[in-house]
């Protein structure tokens, strides 16, 4: 009987910065508030970049439900943003500050480990005031139902729980969301993958090799011909004493063309403009993946069923436009925003209608609009049609197109600044490669320098995490390479000549047949969800405490 449960006003799913920014914002307000998070401690499970914005605009910022955040939990703050433009041995570099600082108050890098255990802390202190707190090592597995009504949440490791809300913030894999039919993992395209690595480098080599300040930082993102025609890029943020360096790509693309992450990452360390900053010193600290959603897609316009709200990635809150990354705020601002739908609702009376609440205020604070811009919906019927998509791609690389670019350099720099036109950007190969390329050829430096650096190889990476294995929480339903084998490929952790790694590709004989098939260890896996959406899988989280744990983040 669902009514002998332990019963919590609001429960909170995951305590990144979206569920911990719920969870505050309810306790602050007398809300009886529990945390869940699957995690030994907060931020084991969490990867980013990452940099996280506070913008001017939004109804909440993390150092505004924080106090001290900055001074804690952050790395450096970013005051300077560039992109490089690659062609070969060639660069051309813009300035992208106008953007960056566009509706920003201010922004920093961050590391997730670091920055979500200071949030839990405090969360767990706002929530025991209230009669609630937050509890690691617990997966949440399921919605807990009465009459088909959502009444709670069902655990591995606890009994189940009941709540007037859930508020899943429990990231870009929530099996809470594809439970109660509000996220799917059918459409490869709207999402991407994220591949990083953690490089040590001390504070004073950061400040001299950047030319910063020992009290700031700078982003540098990297578009053109380096990564084998895959829609994408990459970037590298200065922390305290480290430098985030990765790469993030349209997952449809990176299946497409079975392109391998990890040697996607390597074509970046290993570029000559990278020795600027690297000057021949590697050591990398930690290797980590997460698929991303794309929000001009994925996000939900209505991320409710219920007593369920999502927060975060778990309903698609990542904006993803050109240069401008931004989802950690984005998170924030949600979960403030659910927590006070669901404060008003209680107030009312009737707290059915926080869902409802909670929709409204998401479009009325302008969240949505930034998330999933009008006019890209409007525009990527004709921008990305394929024959359009050719057209565009021939005339940019012609000799008018080269000689427009010429032309129009100063224009080019702005374009790149503009947030109107950044909202339209298409997802084709023309924006992500063939104009970085062009622009880098027709405009560009050549690059005096030489990148000797070697980067660990893939065991090397693997063997370098932390796991707690436990249960097997994959499991393959079709072995074909038909169905699956594109996880050989796409899978951060797997590759065509690797033998370990999570998929590996084999020819077998069974009954006088030769076949080629796909095998699964899950046991070097770090939880991204890739395999879930390019292969045919029944993809679950590890229970609580189990699976990969990361340092960095």
């Amino acid at each position: 009987m669902t009514d002998e449960y332990e019963h919590f006003e609001a429960v909170v799913v995951g305590a990144g910065p979206g569920g911990a920014a719920a969870a505050a914002t309810l306790a602050e307000q007398g809300v009886e508030t529990l945390v869940l998070e699957r995690g030994v401690d907060a931020g084991s499970k969490n990867v980013s970049g990452g940099l996280i914005y506070a913008e001017k605009s939004a109804s909440y910022t993390i150092d505004s439900v924080f106090d001290g955040f900055r001074e804690e939990a952050s790395e450096r703050p970013v005051s300077e943003y560039y992109i490089h433009n690659l062609a070969g041995g060639k660069v051309k570099t813009l300035d992208l500050s106008t953007i960056h600082h566009h509706d920003t108050e201010w922004c920093d890098a961050v590391l997730r480990r670091k920055m979500d255990s200071w949030l839990a802390e405090r969360v767990h202190e706002k929530c025991s005031e209230t009669g609630g707190g937050l509890l690691t090592d617990v997966r949440v597995n399921g919605l807990l139902r009465e009459d088909g009504d959502i009444v709670g949440v069902t655990c591995d490791e606890i009994d189940p729980i009941r709540a007037d809300v859930i508020l899943a913030a429990d990231g870009v894999n929530s099996e809470l969301a594809r439970e109660a039919g509000l996220m799917d993992w059918d459409d490869p395209d709207e999402w991407f993958q994220g591949v990083k690595a953690v490089v040590d480098m001390d504070p004073d080599a950061i400040d001299e090799r950047f030319g910063v300040d020992p009290d700031d930082g700078v982003a540098h993102l990297f578009s053109g011909d380096l990564f084998e025609g895959v829609r994408g890029g990459g970037f590298l943020y200065t922390n305290e004493d480290s430098l985030s360096i990765g790469t993030v790509f349209h997952l449809d693309s990176l299946a497409e063309r079975r392109a391998e992450p990890h040697e996607l990452l390597d074509a970046l360390l290993t570029h000559p403009l990278l020795d600027r900053w690297l000057d021949g010193e590697y050591e990398e600290r930690e290797y980590a993946a997460k698929l991303v959603p794309d929000s001009k897609k994925a996000a939900n316009p209505s991320p409710h069923r219920g007593r369920l709200l999502l927060v975060g990635d778990a309903a698609g809150q990542m904006q993803a436009q050109g240069p401008i990354i931004k989802g950690m705020n984005h998170a924030v601002t949600a979960g403030g925003l659910a927590a006070e739908a669901f404060i008003e609702a209680r107030t009312r009376g009737d707290t059915d209608v926080a869902g409802d609440l909670y929709e409204r205020k998401l479009v009325d604070e302008g969240v949505m609009a930034k998330l999933r811009p009008r006019r890209y919906r409007m525009t990527r019927r004709l921008s990305e049609n394929r024959l359009a998509t050719k057209v565009a791609g021939c005339l940019v690389d012609s000799l008018l197109g080269r000689t427009g670019m010429k032309l129009l350099d100063g224009v080019v720099e702005r374009a790149f600044n503009s947030p109107f036109l950044l909202g339209m950007v298409p997802d084709t190969r023309t924006s992500y490669v063939t104009v970085p390329r062009v622009l880098g050829e027709t405009l560009g430096e050549r690059i005096e320098a030489e990148n000797d650096i070697e980067p660990p190889d893939l065991a090397d990476r693997i063997g370098g995490l932390t796991y707690d294995v436990g249960d097997p929480h994959i499991e393959l339903l079709d072995e074909s390479h038909e169905a699956s084998g594109t996880a050989v490929t796409a899978c951060p952790v797997s590759a065509e000549d690797f033998g370990g790694g999570c998929y590996r590709s084999e020819t077998v004989e069974r009954n006088g047949d030769t076949r080629q098939v796909v095998s699964l260890d899950t046991q070097p896996c770090v939880e991204c969800g890739t395999c879930a959406v390019v292969a045919d899988t029944h993809w679950e989280h590890p229970a609580g405490g189990n699976g990969v744990e990361f340092r960095d983040g």
